[in-house]
């Protein structure tokens, strides 16, 4: 199985570092620049207004799907026809909610237009992650990684020629960006759904009340759980705009986007992970196979990349904000340290979470992740109005990094992993040494690129030496599996 997750992982990363990475540096921030704070942080509102009631629109299907099928390949034949009406259904009572939720936020006509499309893309979204979730559940991981990576590369297509094609003389519109991702999504559903129908050898759509309300229950936990994780994760601008209020919310939002957009692009690294080790994990829960030793080499791979990411975000924060945003680096590298260092917890999650969503522990996760959203909204009540957008970046950092402590303390209660102290100080030694490395590294040129390249490199000689990478160990399991 070791085998498995690695190479299917350096697959996927590939495939989505080459895309994805192109996107965000060339392609988003290049119409965040475009359009401006204001009118990006417009937009980042709804989208994240969008997120909040995401859970209607999956209820919980995605993971228990993707758990369901990894450990009972032939339920996908008897599965697929009934949830994909479910998943029709509850995108028809996704649509009502989200008019309310506009109605009682007062939205203007513009408002509502943006939020229309964008509730669009969600279901489309939601209908790709359980359309690939059957082909993942299969195993077929490397036709799910092309899969993550389409509705990117449509997007990347459209924006490009709209920004460099020279196909128009109006200036890009944040309207153009949202119209591209509907088109990207649908056609990237519409390829996924027919590799799905062969596969489950699909015959007609049936709609059958009792398998939908037997599906909907055995859901519902998962649908808590993904309800609580994006309350915590996205309620951040909702905040912003709930306490600060007209066009300086939007103004605050944006700075928020811009610094959060960067850990949105790493994020995707431990999400692929999670993508890998949800039906990995089941299948290796069913056959009663010791999961210590993916779990542990899964996060110190994410370990060891999260310390490189945030010392280097904190260290060179205004450097890669001007870079970005020259238009307010300072503003933005105010929030980005603290947004990144969040990274930490997230990965965390991201495997001790995922090992316990496959090990059906979820009462524990709802409480945990339940915790983690009282604890974020407390603080953004509290911070935002003294900090603005920076308090609300300090209210995710801390209850992201809360409730991964207490993932890994329930993990390895569960799984009665025993606690390594010699893997345990190298992880604390590592982090020393890349934090010397990063006060080394601003004295060796005046070339920041060049610093940080050193930062990078000398943290990945230090991972080696201390073993946290160990080039003789992954060999041996690309070989021998």
């Amino acid at each position: 199985m070791q085998r498995k997750f690695l190479t299917n992982l350096v697959f996927l990363l590939f495939l989505n570092l080459l895309i994805k990475v192109f996107w965000v540096i060339f392609i988003d921030v290049k119409v965040q620049n475009i359009v401006g704070a204001a009118d990006y942080g417009f937009y980042f509102i709804i989208l994240n207004a969008s997120f909040l009631f995401n859970i209607i629109l999956d209820f919980g299907i995605t993971n228990f799907n993707n758990k369901n099928i990894a450990q009972n390949n032939h339920l996908l034949k008897k599965y697929f026809s009934g949830i994909f009406v479910i998943k029709l259904l509850l995108a028809l009572i996704y649509s009502l909610v989200l008019l309310v939720f506009a109605l009682l936020m007062n939205f203007d006509e513009r408002e509502m237009k943006f939020l229309i499309f964008v509730g669009i893309n969600q279901f489309l979204i939601s209908l790709i992650l359980y359309l690939r979730s059957n082909i993942s559940g299969l195993h077929l991981f490397k036709t799910d990684s092309i899969l993550s990576v389409t509705d990117r590369a449509l997007m990347i297509i459209i924006c490009s020629v709209l920004i460099w094609g020279g196909v128009t003389n109006t200036k890009f519109k944040i309207e153009w960006f949202v119209y591209a991702q509907t088109f990207s999504y649908a056609l990237t559903a519409i390829i996924a759904f027919l590799i799905v129908i062969k596969k489950a050898k699909f015959q007609k759509f049936k709609f059958n009340w009792p398998f939908i309300l037997m599906i909907i229950k055995q859901a519902f936990p998962y649908a808590v759980l993904i309800f609580l994780m994006t309350f915590y994760n996205r309620i951040d601008t909702i905040m912003i705009k709930i306490i600060v209020k007209g066009e300086a919310a939007n103004i605050q939002s944006g700075y928020y986007a811009s610094a959060f957009r960067l850990l949105d692009a790493v994020n995707m690294i431990a999400y692929l992970f999670a993508v890998l080790l949800l039906p990995i994990f089941a299948r290796m829960i069913k056959l009663k196979d010791s999961v210590e030793q993916l779990t542990r080499l899964a996060f110190t791979l994410l370990f060891t990349i999260a310390v490189i990411i945030s010392v280097s975000s904190y260290f060179f924060r205004f450097e890669l904000m001007q870079l970005l945003y020259p238009s307010h680096p300072e503003e933005s590298a105010k929030i980005f340290p603290i947004l990144m260092n969040g990274f930490f917890g997230i990965s965390a999650t991201y495997v001790f979470g995922t090992l316990l969503t496959a090990n059906g522990s979820l009462k524990k996760l709802n409480i945990i992740a339940g915790c983690g959203m009282l604890i974020s909204f407390l603080l953004n009540l509290i911070l935002v109005p003294r900090l603005l957008a920076v308090g609300s970046a300090y209210a995710s950092l801390i209850s992201q990094i809360i409730t991964a402590i207490v993932q890994i303390i329930v993990v390895v209660k569960i799984f009665k992993f025993k606690i390594n102290y010699k893997y345990l100080a190298s992880l604390i030694i590592y982090v020393t040494g890349v934090i010397i490395f990063a006060n080394i590294s601003h004295l060796i040129h005046e070339n920041w690129l060049i610093n940080i390249f050193f930062l990078i490199g000398a943290s990945l000689i230090l991972a080696f030496i201390l073993k946290l990478i160990n080039l003789k160990s992954l060999f041996k399991i690309f070989k021998e599996g």
